[in-house]
Parts: structure tokens; sequence; C-alpha cells
């Protein structure tokens, strides 16, 4: 795991050394144990090491055998000693045993195809003096990230977008035609990002540098068909059970200490058991939680730990330390933080980088095995809105309608095909957004509404219809991979790397996604069973508690934290002469929205989370204010006294 950046000037100006370091510099977190500077002609490439494979000899940039390519590269290839041999390389000839070695070898076997063959996570940049071009590559699922800018004079790549902005000739500006999406789900659903001219090169896919033009091209996609029409849910379910074994396996790999995230979950359950029938000593184990009751889980996490034996350490964030530190993990995450489990995730990195470089993750399994609760409501709304005729669901709007605002019924009916149009944009998009459509074209200002509500769902819709699945089950679930799901592993990422240490996600290597994708939905969910695939498979490994377990997410206390002792610290925030965000957002919202939260009459802390992770956005990104001046200083966080 490292930090890479670099830029080529188009116009063939020379590249200076002095304008790629402050950009390498910026990535220090990524890479604390070296650094490394190419600049040749109009070309310069950065790296920040994290050394996990040959420590001692695998440096970056790095030069091929062909002497004519340097590589500078993010990630993990698990099968590069096993691709070696297949190059026309003697093995005397190798100067390392790190993957970085292998990937150059098999580009200048393979060219730009030497992506098809490596299994793991990767962004990695090749210059090839002989061709005069930059070759990008990102790996299939979008473990690693990749962002890059371009103009008609330059382009430049890095793995965070704060490289980016380090480049003289790169300001921050909001990108304004997707602020209704970033407000809507919180993240912006393609390759665009909430910096103007700043895109990531999205997952499976390449790009090429050269001769003045940019060309992507998509190598591997997800794909749901043909489905296995003679294989057994039994069948099913050894296969699932070799795949991920293997996975784990191989995602073993390092020269340096391993350990796992511990949430308690049956994911990250799954992959702490089958770590301890692999390893030789016990496993590291490191879970995260808050003194707020209710918001605990390390009572199971612990049941796992005693279950395989494993070295378990814990960490429980305060309200303070939360609050504190949460202008500074946006600033590692670059966008506004979507998930409010972005902090703990740094908090837990922190307690494992004390022990360990390298943890593994139960992420991606939900994604991949239908295991969130929306995939069935939504399936059965839409399920009832076909079946219920116009009139009838018209009566039941009107008898919602007047049910008292505050009561439980009100709440969950209209959520419902009762209340709500039968489609999929309303009751699987709207029905889990921060700002639904109706809430959006209230909260933005009219110079940003225009067209922008009614296509805000767009490239999520696009996806649903350029998936191969025949049923909608399969084509959700392939939609959030691109869309949801990438958002999730910049977190994992960029909260790992800010506490320097690698995180590997065994659920997302790509034979067994795609052993998994082509399995029968019934097979993935059933009713009300979720991951049942996986339960079946691996639940006579787990403690049967864990099994039974639904899904819970990471529970964090922010709707008691805005309701009480902190609820000034947000007010001041977002309704204070101050505030940056009501040159996009409505005052009088943001004031009523305020208002009905402290009083009780809504339910609204996914929009004031929204609004605020955007406001502390713009307070540090386009204003250019340190993070941790974002709430005046420390001592006005810590005079906030919770008061439960």
């Amino acid at each position: 795991m490292c930090g890479i950046c670099g830029f080529i000037n188009l116009d063939g100006s020379p590249a200076s050394a002095d304008v790629l370091r402050p950009m390498n510099e910026t990535l220090h977190h990524r890479g604390p144990d070296d650094h490394g500077e190419f600049v040749e002609g109009a070309v310069a490439l950065g790296h920040r090491r994290l050394a996990i494979l040959d420590p001692a000899r695998g440096r970056q940039p790095m030069s091929g055998h062909a002497s004519s390519t340097t590589m500078v590269y993010n990630g993990e290839i698990y099968n590069h000693l096993e691709i070696r041999p297949r190059l026309p390389v003697s093995p005397n000839a190798y100067r390392t045993t790190s993957d970085t070695e292998t990937i150059l070898a098999a580009y200048d076997e393979w060219g730009h195809a030497c992506v098809e063959h490596f299994r793991g996570m990767f962004a990695l940049a090749i210059f090839d003096a002989a061709k005069n071009q930059l070759f990008l590559a990102r790996d299939r699922l979008g473990i690693k990230p990749l962002y890059y800018y371009s103009s008609p004079t330059l382009f430049a790549f890095a793995s965070e977008i704060k490289a980016l902005l380090a480049h003289p000739a790169i300001a921050a500006e909001v990108n304004t035609e997707r602020l209704p999406v970033q407000l809507a789900v919180k993240y912006t659903l393609d390759e665009q990002t909430l910096f103007r001219g700043i895109k990531k090169l999205l997952p499976g896919h390449t790009l090429t540098v050269a001769d003045g033009r940019i060309i992507a091209r998509q190598y591997w996609d997800l794909s749901y068909n043909p489905k296995p029409l003679d294989l057994s849910f039994a069948a099913a379910a050894d296969a699932f059970r070799a795949s991920l074994s293997d996975a784990v396996r191989s995602h073993l790999l390092s020269d340096v200490p391993l350990g796992v995230f511990l949430s308690g979950g049956i994911d990250s359950s799954i992959i702490a058991v089958l770590m301890s029938t692999m390893m030789d000593e016990p496993v590291k184990t490191f879970s995260v939680a808050f003194h707020e009751p209710g918001y605990s889980e390390l009572n199971y996490a612990q049941l796992v730990a005693r279950h395989i034996g494993s070295d378990h350490r814990e960490v429980v964030v305060s309200p303070d330390e939360w609050f504190a530190a949460w202008p500074r993990m946006l600033y590692h995450e670059d966008e506004p933080i979507a998930h409010p489990s972005s902090i703990p995730l740094y908090f837990v990195s922190r307690l494992a980088a004390e022990h360990v470089k390298v943890v593994l993750t139960g992420e991606g399994a939900d994604e991949l095995l239908a295991g969130y609760e929306r995939y069935y409501q939504t399936l059965m709304n839409l399920r009832m809105g076909r079946l219920l005729p116009g009139a009838a669901r018209a009566a039941a709007h009107w008898m919602i309608d007047r049910l008292p605002d505050r009561s439980v019924a009100k709440r969950k009916a209209v959520r419902t095909s009762l209340y709500l149009q039968p489609d999929v944009q309303t009751l699987y998009l709207d029905n889990y957004a921060s700002f639904p459509r109706p809430a959006l074209a209230r909260a933005l200002r009219p110079e940003y509404r225009g067209a922008a509500i009614d296509t805000v769902y767009a490239p999520f819709m696009a996806m649903l219809a350029s998936s191969d699945a025949a049923e909608l089950l399969d084509r959700v679930l392939y939609a959030d991979m691109k869309t949801y799901l990438v958002e999730l592993l910049m977190k994992q990422d960029q909260m790992s790397m800010a506490a320097s240490i690698e995180s590997r996600v065994p659920f997302l290597d790509h034979p067994l996604v795609e052993l998994v994708c082509r399995m029968p939905t019934a097979y993935k969910l059933r009713r009300f069973q979720t991951k049942r695939l996986m339960r079946e498979a691996m639940g006579p490994m787990l403690p049967p508690a864990i099994v039974r377990r639904g899904k819970r997410g990471f529970p964090t206390p922010i709707k008691e934290w805005f309701h009480g002792g902190y609820y000034p610290l947000i007010e001041k925030l977002l309704a204070s002469e101050h505030t940056l965000c009501t040159e996009y957002v409505d005052r009088a919202f943001v004031v009523e929205m305020l208002d009905r939260h402290r009083s009780g009459r809504g339910n609204l802390q996914e929009q004031i989370w929204s609004l605020a992770n955007f406001e502390i956005w713009l307070r540090v990104f386009i204003e250019g204010r340190e993070p941790e001046a974002v709430f005046g200083d420390a001592a006005e966080v810590r005079a906030c006294t919770y008061c439960g």
C-alpha cells in the first residue's frame, strides 16, 4: 500500500521536481517508510512507500527490465509469483521479490493487457519512454483509488485529490453540476468528484495519455449471466466456501505482520475465523465502539475473539474525540464524508497500526451477497405497488397524510408503496437518500436546481440498465457495486491510510466475485434472509449468535449528539454569519431543518450530516482553512457537554 502521483506537461515543457515534491509530500501518510521521484522530459512520477513486500529492495519509482518503462504503483498483486514463470525473464534476472517488478515485466510482455492477468488491488502508472505514453490502470472493483485532472496543457494523477491540488495549475473549485447528487446520496455516483475538473479513473478501467490524447478503456466488468442451471444450493455453498478460503489465503501474502478488523458482524467474523485456520500464531483482531448505550458491538467481537483465540484489542471513542477528529478525517477523505463510521474506522486503524502493518476486512460482502435490509424492503414494496390498484393507493395516501406526524405508523408508512410511487428511483434511491428529490428541490438555491433534480439519479439508472442481469435484484447489486461500494472502498482506503496501514478485502477477490455474481438470486436473498449462501457455507465455523445476527451496519450516535450538548456546535457550523454552504443551500431551509430536528418534529440527522460535511469541506478545501480550525479550536469542542 502506497501513495502515487505524477503529471505530464502536454505542451512538452519540462517537468519540475519542485512541482512534484509538494504533491508527493502530501501523501506522506500513505507511505512513511520511503519516497522516490522520477523526472524526465515532460514527465514526473512520485511515490510514497508503505513497505509490505520485500521491504529492503522494492523501492519506487522502479524501472523495467527493458529500461524504457518506469512505474509507480499502489496495491498488492497476490498472484505475482505465479505470473513470473509465464514471463520471458530469467528468474536470476529479477532484482527483487516485490510484485512491482512483476508488474513491469508483465507490461513488457503483454502491454496494456497485463492488468487482465493480475489478481489483487492496484492503482498504477507506467511511463513508457519508447512509446512516449503514460499508462494508468485501476483494479477491477476499485479497491485502490486513482484520481486525475486534465487540461489542454496538463495531465496529472494521484492516489488522493489533495495531492492533485498541490500542483500549482490545479485549483480547488466546487463542481456545482454534481452538488445535487452529492447532497442526495452523499457521493457522486460516477467518475465525477465534487471538485471541478477532477475525476476518478473508474474501476476495471485503464487510461492512456499519448500524443496529447486521453483514451480510457474498460478491461473488466461484472457479469450475472449465464446462471448455472444444475448448481444445487449445497454445491453452491461448497464452491463459495472453497473460493472464499482461497481468497483469504492469497490475501495473507505479506513480509510484515497482519491482523483483521473485527466488528462482530458475520462478514468480518468469517474472515477472522478463516485466518485463524491458516496462521501459525493467534490472529490479531481489532475492534472499535462508542461509550453510549446501544452503540457498542464489542460483546459480539469478543465472542468471536474467544472462539478463535485471537490476540484481541479494542478502542472506545468518546464524543469529544469524534468531533475533534471529524474535520481532519474529512481532509483525509478529500470529499464530504458519506458515512459517520469513517471516523471510528480511523481510530481502530490507528490502534491496529501500533501492532501490524496490514489488516483484512469484511468489506464488500453486503453488495456481493445482498446483505442490506433495503434489498428485500425494496423488492417487497415494488411487488406491493404493482398489485395495489391506483385508487387504493390514492386512498392509502390520503389516510397516511392524516396520521399524527410523530406517530411510528406514519414514519413507516410514508416509506412504502402505499404512499410512494412504485419505481426504483423512488422506493430504492429516494427512500434511502439524505435528501430525496422533493427535499433536495426545497434545499438547493434556485440557481443550482434546474434540471438537476430530475436527473440526480441518472448515473445509477444508467448502471442499472447496462447490467446483463435478468432479475432486478442482480441489476441493483450491479449498480451498487459500481457506485455505493466504490464509495465504501474509498472510505476503507483513506481511513486506514490516514493511520499508515494497509487494508485488504478478500470478499472482493475477483474470482470469488465472478462466481457469486452468477449464482441464482435466491441463493443470496430469500424473503427476509440476507446473505443466505454465506450463512449456509460458513455458519458451522461461527458461534451461532453471529450467524443469527441481522445486518446492523456500524452504529454511530450522531442523532443523540446532534440533539444533545453538541447541537450548539452544529448550529454554529450551519447557521452563523460564517456559514459557507448557504451560498448553495437556502438559509431558511437550513434554519428550519435545525429547528425541526432540535424540537423533535423530524428525524433529520442524515440531512444535517450531509450539510455539515459539505460545510466543513468548503472550509477546508475551498476556503483553505486548517481542519483543526474548522470548529474554532479544540476548547470549543471540549466545551460541549454531551447530555445524553
